[in-house]
């Protein structure tokens, strides 16, 4: 919006006249790329229409400039000890006030100025931020390079008779819409005489997105474990066949393996998400952000800073996370995305997070996050009941699928039903003494020995995996309901859950590295035969009658989509019958009948004894240049 005031004249006493109109040359024209093309027009009128206002489809956007274009971050103090969690998270490329690098400005969101071109010489002109300027800055780019716009900074008559080019960066994403909803308002004011001429332009800074299954993997990434004992062994013989699964899929990429820390958990710690807004020639400018686990214990999320923050690659860590909130629910594997979808009168072009919280006790993932994630305006969390799952996360029992239906995908469902049908049909088929689980022994872990007839036979077994249905029927309805999904468009994979603690089950015997995160049990057990299952110690357990879960059989909707007809399951090492693993069959026949081609990992040594499988164990990177304002 342009104003222009004319300084106040003396005149004889005489009839008042009008002033004359301010004169065209003095007309100050702020302009950004209101219409996300990629330029800024200072000719036509395509970017001038709503360039005071902002919404969803239309308005200016800028980027928080949190990547470290130049690695000049430090990860060791002066000392050469490591730095503390929040001096890590303190440094990037907006925590000065240099553009960083020469590949540095292609993160500025340009603003121009409607060259003035009959200006007089005396004339000047100052740009500021006039509101919600603590986390913008502005530069102008001159002959010198790009120069930080302050209260002092003046703009002489010949640039602005040129027009003048301004870079706006973030120096933060929206952590709480309460305090900054991302909003900044510029203005540009031309003094010449005794007139002054100001315009503004409104712009918000890009939300940070989650991906979702239908954006293309691009890269994996996994924990590599030094040594040579049984349990490093079998995580580089996992490694060695994800790299071999991800080859097959046609992702090219190499893994990006995090080395430091040990923690194998590499979906737990770190949500992949990215920031975006148009770029030149019709593109996208992608800055991928990092997001950390809300568990400010876990060591694993600083190899976040010092890896792999970089050159279009951000982080952000939340803070103010309480003690009394549940760990195991802020691990990164108790969100995920739903892929984009409009219904009832809500449209979600980005897809929409959702999260597990434990509704029979009242634990929620900590509230910073969820703070921070809605305040993103685009991808609203919908919490579901994981109540009944010991480790808690929606990756144990939901996913989504790429499909060619109108909708562009299914939900796949874990269906513990399903599950317990595929051993009754072999018990009634004579073959209740076929041994539960074919995965061999080894001589430091031996091969459970549990027959179908025994399995069946439980007193817990049955009646767990039908609370457990019951669970996942109620967390459908409610995605049924937000999304519209109907019943056709649920894909529903074989499953089997257990609590794990009854005598002669698999649970019992068996020690696992937990997938509960840090604090909630002990650290990543190193060596197998040496630590239990750690139940719960209280902190955010559940209710005395609730009974929490994790996968009997490996949980095969808890696996990778590698690509549109691309699926990595966990290998389900079932009961063999006739030379055929029923369970194997079964899975695989629901995911081609989804139009998924399946393959296999075997993750029960390292991953599935912890709760966990192949999707809890490694992250993707996928692409992010569709844009996120498009539906």
């Amino acid at each position: 919006m342009a104003l222009t005031v004319v300084g106040a004249v003396l005149a004889p006493v005489a009839p008042a006249f009008a002033a004359d109109p301010p004169r065209a040359d003095l007309r100050a024209d702020l302009r950004a790329d209101v219409n996300r093309d990629g330029g800024v027009d200072v000719t036509g009128a395509t970017d001038t229409a709503g360039e005071d206002s902002w919404s969803a489809g239309r308005g200016a956007v800028f980027l928080p400039n949190i990547d470290d274009d130049t690695k000049r971050c430090a990860v060791k103090g002066a000392n050469g000890r490591p730095l503390p969690d929040a001096k890590l998270a303190a440094c990037n490329d907006a925590a000065d006030t240099k553009v960083n690098g020469s590949g540095d400005a292609a993160d500025l969101a340009r603003v121009r100025s409607v060259p003035m071109k009959n200006l007089p010489a005396s004339a000047t002109g100052t740009l500021k931020v006039v509101a919600a300027g603590k986390k913008t800055r502005v530069f102008a780019k001159r002959s010198s390079g790009w120069t930080l716009m302050t209260a002092k900074t003046r703009l002489s008559a010949a640039e602005l008779r040129s027009g003048v080019e301004f870079g706006v960066e973030g120096t933060d994403v929206i952590r709480d819409s309460a305090v900054w909803g991302g909003r900044a308002v510029i203005r540009l004011t031309v003094t010449s005489g005794g007139e002054i001429t100001s315009d503004d332009v409104t712009l918000r800074v890009a939300p940070l997105l989650t991906h979702h299954h239908l954006q293309k993997a691009q890269q994996l990434m996994v924990t590599k474990v030094a040594g040579r004992d049984d349990y490093a062994r079998r995580q580089q013989e996992f490694v060695k066949g994800l790299a071999a699964g991800v080859k097959s899929a046609g992702i090219t990429k190499p893994l990006l393996t995090f080395d430091k820390y040990d923690d194998i958990w590499a979906q737990d710690f770190v949500e992949p998400g990215y920031v975006s807004m148009a770029g030149p020639g019709g593109g996208r400018q992608v800055m991928r952000v990092m997001l950390r686990s809300a568990q400010p214990d876990r060591e694993a999320g600083r190899e976040l800073f010092e890896k792999l923050r970089g050159k279009g690659v951000g982080v952000v860590q939340v803070a103010g996370v309480r003690d009394s909130e549940e760990s195991t629910l802020n691990s990164m594997g108790n969100l995920e995305t739903i892929p984009p979808y409009t219904h009832g009168g809500r449209s979600f072009p980005a897809g929409r997070i959702i999260m597990g919280e434990r509704k029979d006790n009242g634990s929620k993932p900590a509230k910073a996050m969820r703070t921070l994630l809605k305040s993103q305006g685009f991808q609203d969390p919908l919490l579901l009941d994981t109540s009944w799952l010991h480790v808690g996360h929606v990756d144990e029992f939901v996913q989504f699928l790429p499909a060619d239906t109108p909708r562009g995908w299914k939900i796949g469902l874990a269906d513990p039903e399903a599950g317990l049908r595929l051993l009754r049909e072999a018990q009634q088929a004579g073959h209740g003494g076929t041994r539960m689980f074919s995965v061999p022994g080894s001589r430091d872990m031996p091969a459970p020995k549990e027959t179908i007839d025994q399995a069946l036979a439980s007193k817990w077994l049955v009646a767990d995996n039908t609370v457990a249905a019951q669970r996942i029927k109620a967390n459908l309805a409610v995605l049924m309901r937000e999304t519209g999904v109907t019943e056709a468009e649920v894909v529903r994979v074989p499953a089997l859950y257990t609590r794990g603690t009854e005598e002669g089950e698999r649970g019992d015997r068996m020690p696992r590295l937990t997938r509960m995160g840090a604090g909630e049990v002990p650290d990543v057990v190193r060596e197998y035969g040496q630590q239990e299952l750690a139940r719960d110690d209280g902190r955010g357990a559940a209710a005395p009658e609730t009974v929490m879960t994790s996968a009997y059989v490996p949980g095969a909707v808890n696996g990778i989509v590698l690509g549109r007809n691309r699926y990595l399951a966990p290998r389900q090492w079932g009961p063999v019958i006739g030379g055929t693993d029923i369970f194997t069959a079964a899975v695989t026949a629901a995911y081609t009948g989804a139009g998924m081609k399946v393959s296999y990992l075997d993750d029960w040594y390292t991953y599935h004894l912890g709760q966990g499988e192949v999707h809890c164990g490694t992250n993707t990177l996928r692409d992010a240049t569709a844009a996120w304002w498009k539906p």
